[in-house]
C-alpha cells in the first residue's frame, strides 16, 4: 500500500512551488512531484552560448504542430520550474483584464473572480517574493493595499536617459517590478550582485526570486514536506465512483510508483497539465479526466511577443537591462480604440547569442561588425494579449505525444504598438531603420516553440459546460482535483503571467488549509 498524504502536488514551480510554501507551516502532510532535478550549479548557468545556443537546460521533448511537423518546446524540467529561467518581472494583471475586453480580433472573456479577491494574495506574494518597484508610476496599474515591498531596482544611465527622453515625449515610463534580491543602499550585504546573466539564465548565485529558491527549499525544511525529484507523472486515477482522484502513477527511477492523497493538485504548465488530465482518460472520464466539457487542452495561449534589438547611437554598457516598462498604449489611444500591450525591456543581449543568426548578420553588417552590435543594442519585448479560441489546443497523438495546435490571432494591435514604439524610439538617439528581431530560441521555430508564458488550457469559470475548473480552481467534475498553474487562465492579459499564478496559488492554498481543517 502507497504512503497516504494529505495534499500531492504535481510540479513545483509558480504554482506548485508556492502552493507548497503555504501550505508546509500547517503541519499537514505535502508531497511535491516533480519531473526535474535541482538545476545543477554549473559555470554553464552564466554561459550565453550554453544557455541560448546549445540549450543545454531546455527539455529533450519532441512536441508536433498542427501539421505534425515535430519542434522541441522551449520548456526546463527543474524544481522551481519556468521561473528558474524567467526574468523575473513579476506584473499584476490590471483590474480591467479581469472583466470582458474587446480586442480587435474578438473578446477577451472576464475571469468567473474579480480583480478584489486577488488583490490581497497580489500583496502577499509580492512580499514572498521580494518585489522591488514603485507604486504611481504607471497609469494603468490596478489598486494595491500596501507598496512594494521593496524599492524599485534603479535605471542605469542608459535606460535612465531612454526613461527621461520618453517623459519628455508625454508618456509613462515605470520601474519595472522585479523579483530579485538586491540590496541597493547596502551594495556589500546584496545577494544579487546585478549581472547581465538573469532573464533568461539561472541564477547561479541564487538570489533571483524564482519559486525553487523563494518557495520550494523552505518548505522542505519542513518535515511535513516531501519532494521527490526525477518523478515523471504518467496519469491520474480515480476510485470506482469516478469522483475522486485516489492515485497519482508516476516514473520514478525506472520504477513506477503510486502515489495517494487526500487532495491532488496539478500543477505541470498548461501544456503538460492538459496532457495529463487527456492521458488519464478511463471508463467514468472518456474524453479525459475533468472533460466532460470538452475543454481539457483548449483554449492555449501565451502571448503575441516581439523581442528586438535597437541600435543605439551611443554604447549601451547597462548589465541589468530590465527595469523599464511602459504601460501607456495597454488599452489603446485616440487612433486605435483597442488594447494593444505593453512594452517592457529585455536582458542585455550579447555577443554570443547572435552566433549562427545569418540575416542579423547580414542586416547588420554594413553599419557594425557582428562584435560591435551588443555594445549598441538596446534591447526590447513587446507583448500582446492573443486571445482564448476553442481550435487553439493540445492533443495528443496515437503515442501520446503532445500536439500543440495554434493559429496567430489578434495581430494588428502588435503591429500599432511596434509602429509607435518605433516612431519614439526614433526621437530617442536609436536608429528607427535598425530595430532588429531577436531571435532569443536560436535553433526552435517561433513561435509554437517558445511557449515560456503558456496558459489556458484547463480554464476556470463558473459554468461547468464551458469551464473545466470552478472558480477556486477546483475541478468541476472531481471532489479533490485542484489546478494551479496558468492553465487555470480564461484569459492571459498582456503582462507576464508568473505573478498572478503565484498569488492564485496563495489564494487556492488558503481554501485547501480550510478544507482540511
Amino acid at each position: 500500500m502507497s504512503e497516504q498524504y494529505d495534499v500531492v502536488i504535481i510540479g513545483s514551480g509558480a504554482g506548485g512551488g508556492t502552493l507548497a510554501h503555504r501550505l508546509a507551516p500547517s503541519g499537514k502532510r505535502v508531497l511535491v512531484l516533480e519531473r526535474g532535478d535541482f538545476l545543477p550549479r554549473e559555470p554553464e548557468n552564466w554561459d550565453a552560448t550554453a544557455v541560448f545556443v546549445d540549450n543545454r537546460y531546455v527539455s529533450k521533448d519532441t512536441w508536433y504542430d498542427k501539421d505534425g511537423k515535430a519542434f522541441q518546446p522551449q520548456v526546463h524540467y527543474v524544481v522551481g520550474g519556468a521561473t528558474k529561467f524567467y526574468g523575473a518581472a513579476l506584473y499584476r494583471l490590471r483590474e480591467r483584464d479581469f472583466g470582458e475586453l474587446k480586442h480587435h480580433d474578438g473578446v477577451s472573456p472576464a475571469w468567473p473572480v474579480d480583480y478584489d479577491e486577488l488583490e490581497p494574495y497580489y500583496t502577499q506574494a509580492e512580499r514572498l517574493y521580494q518585489v522591488h518597484g514603485a507604486r504611481g508610476e504607471d497609469p494603468t496599474e490596478p489598486p494595491a493595499s500596501a507598496p512594494y515591498p521593496f524599492p524599485p531596482v534603479s535605471h542605469e544611465p542608459r535606460i535612465q536617459r531612454l526613461f527621461d527622453d520618453l517623459t519628455s515625449a508625454g508618456l509613462h515610463p515605470f520601474h519595472a517590478p522585479s523579483g530579485i534580491m538586491l540590496d541597493e543602499a547596502e551594495p556589500a550585504m546584496s545577494q544579487c550582485i546585478r549581472c547581465a546573466t538573469c532573464d533568461g539564465f539561472p541564477c547561479l548565485v541564487h538570489a533571483k526570486s524564482d519559486a525553487d529558491v523563494i518557495a520550494v527549499r523552505p518548505a522542505i525544511r519542513h518535515d511535513n514536506v516531501t519532494l521527490v525529484r526525477g518523478a515523471h507523472v504518467r496519469r491520474l486515477e480515480t476510485d470506482v465512483s469516478g469522483r475522486v482522484v485516489d492515485t497519482v502513477v508516476a516514473d520514478v527511477d525506472g520504477r513506477t510508483e503510486r502515489f495517494q492523497g487526500s487532495i491532488v493538485v496539478l500543477s505541470a504548465g498548461a501544456v503538460n497539465s492538459a496532457k495529463l488530465l487527456l492521458a488519464s482518460a478511463s471508463d467514468r472520464h472518456p474524453r479525459g479526466l475533468a472533460n466532460g466539457s470538452d475543454q481539457v487542452g483548449r483554449n492555449y495561449m501565451f502571448h503575441n511577443s516581439r523581442a528586438f534589438l535597437a541600435i543605439s547611437v551611443d554604447k549601451n554598457d547597462t548589465r541589468f537591462q530590465k527595469t523599464l516598462g511602459l504601460n501607456d498604449y495597454y488599452f489603446g489611444d485616440d487612433d486605435f480604440g483597442f488594447p494593444m500591450g505593453n512594452l517592457q525591456m529585455v536582458g542585455k543581449s550579447s555577443a554570443p547569442m547572435y552566433r549562427g543568426e545569418r540575416p542579423l548578420e547580414a542586416r547588420l553588417a554594413p553599419m557594425f561588425a557582428l562584435d560591435d552590435v551588443a555594445e549598441h543594442a538596446v534591447d526590447f519585448w513587446l507583448s500582446v494579449e492573443d486571445l482564448p479560441t476553442p481550435e487553439n489546443r493540445v492533443t495528443l497523438n496515437k503515442d501520446g505525444d503532445v500536439v500543440l495546435s495554434y493559429t496567430t490571432n489578434n495581430q494588428e494591435p502588435m503591429e500599432q504598438l511596434y509602429r509607435r514604439v518605433k516612431k519614439h524610439l526614433g526621437a530617442l538617439g536609436m536608429h528607427p531603420h535598425h530595430l532588429i528581431p531577436r531571435d532569443v530560441y536560436m535553433k526552435n521555430d517561433i513561435p509554437l516553440a517558445g511557449c515560456a508564458h503558456q496558459a489556458g488550457t484547463v480554464r476556470f469559470g463558473a459554468d461547468p459546460n464551458d469551464s473545466v475548473l470552478d472558480p477556486t480552481c477546483k475541478a468541476h467534475e472531481l471532489d479533490n482535483l485542484y489546478v494551479v498553474d496558468t492553465s487555470f487562465f480564461p484569459s492571459i492579459g498582456a503582462v507576464n503571467p508568473a505573478l498572478t499564478a503565484m498569488a492564485n496559488a496563495l489564494r487556492v492554498g488558503d481554501r485547501l488549509l480550510e478544507r482540511l481543517g
